[in-house]
């Protein structure tokens, strides 16, 4: 009688063991090293109304099949510490992003497809508001994806879900995909090594892109610029710089973005 009671409660621990195991790995990703949510954090009230930026609206919504190839950019030093959307603090540090209309705080799947990388980051902020951009990335997110030094990468991004009450953010690995992607991108080719002796790496902002060289050489002097003319194409780029680390680089960029020009781009050169 003992015996069959104890056997009983064997199998019915190994059931309970069985499904916790389950669970796991249920879900989108789980081997893949996508985080599994067992615990979600709720939206943050407020955060799924329609807003408007700069005469635009736009409506956050449940998005659970979104999936979009697009530009993204990222954002560091300028707002480190200050609240977010959600009302976490931004930082720079962790793997956080900002998109215009996902739930926060939400989980999402970004791809460099420039070079394969692969990150889990968590959405806790609104942004960036730039037609050409679909996701602000935070400084350490941006590094891990390799495109930091750039300013800005074409990627995919995947909604996962919700996001944990905590943290969120993986490194996932190039080789795992979770789905597949159709054709690769062909890789960009590596620079070919430069010997610089006594020069250092240089950052610029560029402010924009313009068409008429007047209106451009009145901006670059508001932001204390300068006009890089391309007459073949009937173009003018406001360029502020430069800045010998990307930390720099990127404050500049943060307040020439605040001063109208939100389509400010980081570029590296020499």
């Amino acid at each position: 009688m003992m015996t069959g009671r104890w056997m009983r409660s064997g199998l019915i621990l190994g059931l309970f063991a069985l499904l916790a195991a389950c669970s796991t790995v249920g879900g989108k990703g789980g081997a893949s090293g996508i985080p599994v949510v067992k615990d979600p954090a709720p939206i943050v009230s407020g955060t799924m109304r329609p807003y408007q930026v700069r005469g635009r609206w736009y409506t956050p919504k449940e998005q659970p099949d979104y999936e979009e190839v697009g530009m993204a950019s990222w954002y560091g030093d300028a707002f480190n510490g200050r609240p977010t959307s959600s009302g976490e603090r931004f930082d720079m540090h962790q793997l956080t992003a900002a998109h215009k209309t996902l739930p926060l705080p939400g989980l999402v799947e970004v791809t460099n497809l420039e070079n394969g990388r692969r990150l889990v980051v968590r959405v806790n902020d609104r942004g960036p508001f730039v037609d050409s951009r679909i996701i602000d990335l935070s400084r350490e997110a941006a590094q891990e994806l390799g495109m930091l030094s750039q300013g800005v990468g074409r990627v995919r991004v995947r909604y996962l879900g919700r996001a944990p009450r905590q943290g969120g953010g993986t490194i996932l690995r190039a080789d795992a995909p979770t789905r597949a992607p159709g054709p690769a991108p062909a890789p960009i080719p590596a620079p070919a090594p430069v010997a610089v002796a006594a020069e250092v790496a240089s950052f610029w902002v560029q402010a924009g892109t313009f068409s008429d060289q007047g209106e451009a050489s009145r901006i670059a002097e508001r932001l204390s610029g300068w006009v890089r003319a391309d007459r073949n194409a009937g173009r003018y780029n406001v360029v502020v710089g430069p800045w010998e680390s990307a930390n720099a680089a990127e404050a500049a960029r943060q307040s020439v973005v605040a001063k109208g020009y939100v389509g400010a781009l980081l570029i590296s050169g020499s």
